[in-house]
């Protein structure tokens, strides 16, 4: 034989199978069979580390939710002594039941949503994708549902691969909105109009909303300074309720234009889901500050070791630098300025301390003039989100009683002749900035008499008319125009036009 011509064949040949039975038996030994861990990773339990922590993650987001419930349930029988809860009605099978007795019904559930038809994608998140869907009825309604393919999944996955787990760890921000949205209810916040839970009709947990549109920033900034300031008047009252709301102080911690959308012409806010509604808990002044990239803001530590006011505090500038500093001043009535002004300074005013040496605390360096300058930036908010919104009702009141206006001579109509119950038709238009409509110049106005002022102050302007279709603040429509062909009778309408002197030219 081979072997016993060549001993070294005959070596190598039993030190091979040697080997091979040494890690066969050591496999066996160890139980290194597929799918089952080893070493560290082996845990009596059948756990691994990984699905340790995912559960320890589950835990986490479960009694965020419960704290949400308790939290509301304390403060209501704060308020009312006489309102008692019952742990069984809260809670089913030791998991958090959204169908709590306590809280707001909803009439839209997993049946009503067995006949659904997505008729428009919305948008989509790191967790969440909302569709536009019309309901058996004709209604419209956004589903909010788990986003699938969404970061927060994709990331979760990576960590655990464990596709049912992660979903019920996503979902968690989806079932904190739900609930938020029935203790917080304010016209400002959309409406919830039902949930399903664990329905395969629509996958995992969906929420029923109202349907609004995605608010566009650069929309808002060419519409008329009135819908801006309507915008802006309804942020304020939504913080101002967040600051006293059911379950205590609210902080936004995700302040942007995509948690917010727009509900016939009413800002809302759609996105709950990192909210907190706890205020910062601290030991020393230093902890209760909030940091911007422009401004530090610091509050004191008050007795009860609490950051008291911190959260309002946080909502009402990220207001002012999201929203008020785009939408406010620009395109103000003249006579309404100086309130804009004070609103704009008491709520985002800061001061900036600039030393040519990096000092401690200096944490913003600018290249100015080619030298390097460290800042240290610090604001003071003078006022807080209750004297803001009796600024913008001041505003309001100012701006629909046609207060702002009481130095307008009333012969200003003078130079024009009015004709009532008459409306132009064949007419000539101009554009002008901003109007409510793109092909002409369709302005708000408090009565004729400014009506009159404005078109006064247009060279091409050779009439207005007035009708009764009316803004959100009761002001009216007056359209604009460089001439027209003829009258027809309109009993809702009057046509103002501007007399011309002998010479031929306009008044």
């Amino acid at each position: 034989m081979i072997f016993s011509r060549n001993p070294f064949c005959a070596f190598f040949f039993f030190a091979l199978l040697f080997l091979s039975l040494t890690v066969i038996l050591k496999k066996w030994h160890f139980g290194l069979q597929e799918n089952k861990p080893f070493g560290d990773a082996a845990r009596p339990d059948g756990l691994t580390p990984a699905s340790d922590r995912l559960l320890q993650q589950l835990k986490e987001r479960q009694q965020e939710l419960e704290l949400l419930h308790i939290t509301f349930d304390n403060i209501q029988g704060f308020m009312d002594p006489g309102l008692s809860t019952n742990d069984s009605e809260n809670y089913i099978n030791g998991k958090l039941s959204l169908d709590n007795p306590l809280t707001a019904k909803t009439d839209i559930g997993c049946e009503e949503l067995s006949g659904i038809k997505a008729v428009d994608f919305l948008g989509s998140g790191y967790t969440k994708t909302v569709l536009k869907a019309a309901l058996s009825q004709g209604l419209f309604v956004a589903l909010k549902s788990v986003n699938h393919q969404g970061t927060d999944m994709r990331l979760c996955m990576e960590d655990f691969q464990d596709s049912q787990g992660c979903l019920e760890l996503v979902s968690f921000k989806l079932r904190k909105e739900i609930v938020l949205l029935r203790r917080l209810q304010h016209p400002n916040i959309v409406e919830l109009r039902g949930q399903c839970q664990d329905s395969t009709l629509v996958g995992g947990i969906t929420a029923v909303l109202e349907q609004g549109m995605p608010l566009q920033m650069i929309q808002l900034l060419q519409s008329p300074w009135e819908e801006r300031f309507r915008v802006c008047l309804g942020l304020v009252r939504l913080l101002q309720y967040l600051s006293r709301s059911p379950l205590g102080s609210v902080a936004l911690l995700d302040f942007q234009p995509r948690q917010f959308v727009m509900v016939s012409g009413e800002l809302k806010l759609t996105d709950l889901d990192d909210a907190s509604i706890q205020e910062p808990a601290c030991q020393e002044d230093s902890d209760c500050q909030l940091q911007f990239p422009l401004c530090n803001f610091t509050l004191r530590c008050s007795p009860s070791r609490i950051c008291e006011g911190l959260n309002e505090m946080r909502n009402l500038y990220n207001a002012y630098r999201y929203f008020f500093t785009y939408l406010l001043p620009h395109q103000a009535p003249p006579l309404l300025k100086p309130l804009i002004h004070q609103i704009m300074n008491s709520t985002g005013e800061f001061y900036c301390e600039i030393h040519l040496d990096e000092q401690p605390g200096y944490q913003q360096k600018w290249l100015y003039n080619g030298n390097l300058i460290y800042v240290l930036v610090t604001g003071d908010l003078k006022q807080s989100i209750n004297e803001t919104l009796v600024a913008f009702e001041e505003v309001l009141h100012m701006y629909k009683s046609g207060l702002h206006l009481e130095n307008l001579p009333p012969s200003i109509t003078r130079d024009y002749a009015v004709l009532k119950g008459m409306r132009s038709v064949a007419n000539m238009e101009y554009r002008c900035w901003p109007s409510y409509t793109q092909q002409g110049c369709v302005l708000s106005v408090h009565s004729a008499r400014e009506a009159a002022l404005i078109c006064s102050s247009h060279p091409q302007c050779t009439s207005f008319s007035l009708s009764s279709e009316k803004t959100w603040t009761g002001r009216l429509l007056a359209s604009f125009r460089s001439g027209f062909s003829h009258l027809v009778p309109d009993v809702n309408s009057a046509v103002y036009m501007r007399r011309v002197k002998a010479s031929g030219a306009v008044l």
